[in-house]
């Protein structure tokens, strides 16, 4: 099923189903990161293991203040600001950050942190805002094969198999790097 309803897809996403949606720069598969069952579900779809764990997509910074506690000021200083100046054409930056309490194992695999990413996409923004919190995002292709640039693309991996919330790409034309605020390691240049 293909919708273009922001409130349909953030209530699909409630009621336990799988997404497919336009990020910054790929299609990325989504769900309810506390709902187990969604989450093996989009592993089983795509053959991943779980210990590779995710990335959360937060359409506010509210949505992971908690998630920034830990950090020195300068640190966390340096995060909000890569996620609230980038401009639509910049590559995205998603940060591995301390994990609390709230945040389900099966989300981190086998990693002590978590994968954050604020994002600025509009739809996304929406979708997050609508659904109340960060979702689950991972690029929508099986392991090993090259992520989704179009809902034709992401059908022709999934067909039936999940919902698609209609729109486009962002700017960008790599899906986002990844940072350890801890360490300051580049994990994905």
């Amino acid at each position: 099923m293909i919708t273009s309803s922001i409130s349909e897809a953030a209530q699909l996403l409630k009621q336990g189903q799988v997404l497919a949606y336009p990020t910054e720069a790929v299609w990325g598969l989504g769900c309810d990161p506390y709902n187990e069952q969604a989450f093996q579900e989009i592993l089983e779809i795509k053959h991943r293991p779980v210990e590779k764990g995710v990335i959360l997509l937060a359409g506010h910074l509210d949505q992971v203040a908690h998630l920034l506690q830990g950090l020195s000021n300068d640190i966390r200083q340096q995060v909000i600001r890569s996620w609230s100046n980038r401009q639509p054409t910049e590559r995205a930056t998603t940060w591995l950050l301390p994990a609390d309490k709230h945040i389900p194992t099966w989300i981190k695999g086998q990693h002590p942190l978590v994968a954050v990413r604020v994002t600025t996409h509009p739809l996304c923004v929406q979708l997050c805002q609508h659904f109340n919190g960060f979702i689950v995002s991972t690029s929508a292709n099986p392991a090993g094969q090259t992520p989704a640039h179009s809902v034709a693309d992401a059908q022709a991996y999934f067909g039936d198999a999940l919902h698609y919330l209609e729109g486009d790409l962002g700017l960008s034309r790599e899906p986002s790097r990844i940072l350890n605020a801890l360490t300051g390691e580049i994990v994905r240049a």
